[in-house]
């Protein structure tokens, strides 16, 4: 595995995650049996400097959990995470400098905001915590987020609750006040995925155009390999809690070599009218009743799997930049 990192690693990195692991137990409701959970397995990459890396996968493949990882909201049961070349623990020093620099903004903007807070303190909310300037100083921040959101006119929205605004002007708070830190990196948690799909562009847009404005890093998480390709650059695909493959996102999504990124490519509709009457063919088998974390996660729904499967795959590169954990490399 150092071997992998010596590959991967750049001077221009901002942020390195190396074999995070997050297990839960889950325990019956009426028996004493217990199952355990491997939210995040073994799981490492990096990001640079003004990137948009992408963690696409289906819901409970432990995209969110690596995001609260690295934000240390949960910790992490092994495993590093290193924020310009310093491993941050759990002390308060290496807390708050992750949390000063990482943002996140999450699925649902009611969800992520105080109902009770007008908008001017949900903006200026972080800034207060940090003790970032004065009174005066906030204003002036928050007024020129919520300009750069465009959220006009902003001395109406300042004042403004929650309730009073739609989906998307909702979603623009929660990323204004992400922005009012002038974090080097946002976590975007399915940040459109809520929103209606009129306004789904605008949004990608706008969170492009402010991540090229102030070179902010991006881990973009998402099960939508549409607006994946369009926002991010490199991508991991995660499969119960492993990245199975990993590169720059042209690469991976339009010659996919992994089974699983396959099916997912496979279940994206085609805006063609011919193929109302076609039936679609994905991919993937029904799972079979395994134990799946022995061998490969993915075997009990893959088409192609081999007996060899029943050990796990490491993360290999088969081409440049171009990671995959399978022991069959498809065409």
């Amino acid at each position: 595995m150092i071997y992998f990192f010596i590959q991967f690693y750049t001077l221009d990195e901002i942020l390195r995650i190396e074999h995070l692991s997050k297990f839960f137990i889950k325990k019956g409701i009426f028996s004493a049996k217990t199952n355990t959970v491997k939210a995040v397995d073994d799981v490492s990459f990096s990001l640079k400097k003004g990137e948009v890396f992408v963690l696409a996968g289906e819901s409970g493949s432990g995209k969110s959990t690596i995001a609260k990882l690295i934000l240390k909201s949960i910790h992490a049961d092994s495993g590093k995470i290193l924020f310009e070349n310093q491993e941050i623990k759990n002390d308060k020093k290496s807390l708050e400098k992750i949390r000063m620099n990482c943002q996140m903004i999450h699925q649902d903007p009611y969800d992520s905001i105080n109902p009770r807070m007008n908008i001017a303190d949900i903006v200026s909310e972080p800034l207060e915590i940090h003790k970032i300037g004065n009174k005066s100083d906030r204003r002036k921040r928050v007024i020129e987020v919520l300009q750069e959101v465009k959220l006009e006119p902003t001395e109406e929205i300042l004042k403004k609750y929650p309730h009073m605004l739609s989906g998307g002007q909702r979603q623009r708070v929660v990323l204004a006040r992400a922005l009012a830190l002038r974090p080097k990196i946002i976590l975007a948690d399915e940040p459109v995925s809520m929103l209606d799909v009129s306004i789904r562009a605008e949004m990608l847009e706008l969170m492009q155009e402010l991540q090229k404005k102030h070179e902010i890093s991006f881990i973009y998480i998402t099960h939508d390999l549409a607006t994946a390709r369009y926002f991010g650059q490199r991508i991991g695909i995660l499969y119960l809690g492993k990245i199975v493959e990993m590169g720059l996102i042209d690469e991976v999504l339009l010659k996919p070599k992994h089974p699983y990124t396959q099916a997912l490519m496979d279940a994206i509709s085609e805006p063609d009218p011919e193929n109302l009457n076609k039936e679609k063919k994905i991919r993937i088998n029904e799972p079979l009743d395994i134990d799946v974390y022995l061998g490969c996660r993915f075997r009990a729904r893959c088409p192609y799997a081999i007996e060899k499967c029943k050990t796990e795959p490491s993360l290999e590169n088969i081409e440049k930049d171009h990671y995959v954990a399978c022991y069959v490399n498809l065409d």
